[in-house]
């Protein structure tokens, strides 16, 4: 499909920007274990700050987007990632790396990916047509998953071969580039939400999701998802060196498979999405996590690396599909000036999962053991699968008329 160069040149920002991300991400820990030293309770406080910012800022940076010009603010939050990135050049090269600064930059890189991925599906509708929306929203997920598959690896080759500041000047060219991309995106005139009371505004847009009969169920599965996901993701370690005897590399590998998953989905999504009847594509990622919790869960009675590896590229494969067809969904039945703050509440409830989930999964982990941690987080991914069940979704055969006013 052929899109217009506004969306094309949104597209090749989102790439540049969502490996920058990715690279700093995997190289920040890197180099606070490999060149400061730091521990595991540094290295938690490290990963606290680059996530924090999706908690805290998601509602602020919906609302801006909202009342503010939603390409002046993906340029700005942009150019601020892009000076965090230099500034750790800059540290790295001279010596003067600590931990706090590490902790700041990346809190800051990390706001600049909320005000991106907050304002960035609300321009789409802007920039293609109605027809067009579910494609273009396939091309952005799979750039974000292909950032997430290869960004990793990438920044770890780049610190074992060429030295700690190479994969910090990579991301800085990729921000820049994402940078320059943005500012020739040129979207159409952005009615703006009048200015009020932020409480209000955010009454009005979660009141919207929480009545909107298509909307509460997704905003549901992904809240269950998450805590599902984080249950798991909090004691897999553990669980695979003492359970399944996998050392480091064996570790290495079955996470692989999530990343090369995430690939495989993004790059069907798009055509399954024209193919299958609207409210099937949605039941797709939420059974295939259940199928893959299952998987998960068989290994307590058969330790397998290979089982855990199936899982993982099962965990990865499904949920692209369901991404696509949920943004899409939300962007023709959310209106305009409402579609910030109605992506962020999505994220926030997202992130706000995250913490907990991990943290329920390190309790239970300790108290009735890791293969208990598996049947929990396989008692989420059910939940999850039966909100869409059971809501209207199944029954759809197609989008619904679009509602939204002009981004």
């Amino acid at each position: 499909m052929s899109f217009p160069g506004a969306f094309r040149r949104l597209a090749w920002a989102n790439l540049a920007a969502q490996s920058a991300e990715q690279i700093s991400l995997a190289a920040v820990p890197m180099i606070a274990v490999l060149s400061l030293g730091a521990g595991a309770g540094q290295t938690g406080m490290l990963a606290a700050a680059q996530t924090l910012p999706f908690l805290l800022l998601s509602i602020p940076a919906g609302i801006a987007a909202d009342r503010y010009s939603r390409k002046r603010l993906i340029v700005t939050a942009e150019a601020i990632r892009a000076v965090a990135l230099l500034a750790l050049v800059l540290l790295v090269m001279t010596g003067q790396t600590s931990i706090a600064w590490l902790a700041v930059l990346g809190f800051l890189g990390a706001a600049g990916t909320v005000a991106f991925s907050v304002a960035a599906p609300a321009l789409v509708p802007g920039l293609v047509g109605p027809d067009a929306l579910a494609a273009a929203n396939g091309r952005l997920e799979l750039a974000r998953s292909a950032a997430f598959a290869a960004g990793p690896a990438l920044a770890g080759a780049l610190v074992a071969w060429a030295g700690a500041s190479s994969a910090f000047v990579l991301a800085t060219v990729l921000s820049v580039l994402a940078l320059v991309l943005l500012r020739r995106v040129e979207p159409p005139p952005q009615h703006v939400a009048p200015r009020r009371h932020v409480l209000r505004e955010l009454r009005e847009g979660a009141a919207f999701v929480w009545h909107h009969p298509l909307l509460r169920p997704i905003a549901l599965t992904t809240v269950a998802w998450n805590l599902a996901w984080f249950v798991l993701q909090a004691v897999y370690v553990p669980y695979a060196v003492r359970m399944l005897g996998l050392d480091t590399a064996g570790i290495g590998n079955t996470l692989a498979a999530y990343g090369i998953g995430l690939v495989f989905g993004s790059m069907l999504a798009p055509r399954l999405l024209t193919r299958l009847r609207f409210g099937t594509a949605t039941l797709v990622g939420p059974i295939v996590s259940v199928l893959a919790a299952l998987v998960m869960l068989a290994t307590v009675w058969r330790p397998s690396g290979w089982l855990a590896g199936v899982a993982f590229f099962l965990f990865g494969a499904g949920p692209p599909l369901w991404t696509v067809a949920q943004i899409t969904l939300r962007q023709t039945v959310t209106p305009g000036p409402l579609l910030g703050r109605v992506s962020a509440l999505y994220m926030t409830a997202s992130a706000g999962a995250r913490p907990i989930g991990a943290a329920l999964g390190g309790v239970v982990g300790e108290h009735f053991g890791l293969d208990a941690c598996l049947a929990l987080a396989a008692v989420g991914f059910v939940v999850q699968a039966g909100v869409i069940v059971f809501s209207p979704l199944p029954a759809m055969a197609r989008l619904p008329a679009p509602t939204a006013t002009a981004a």
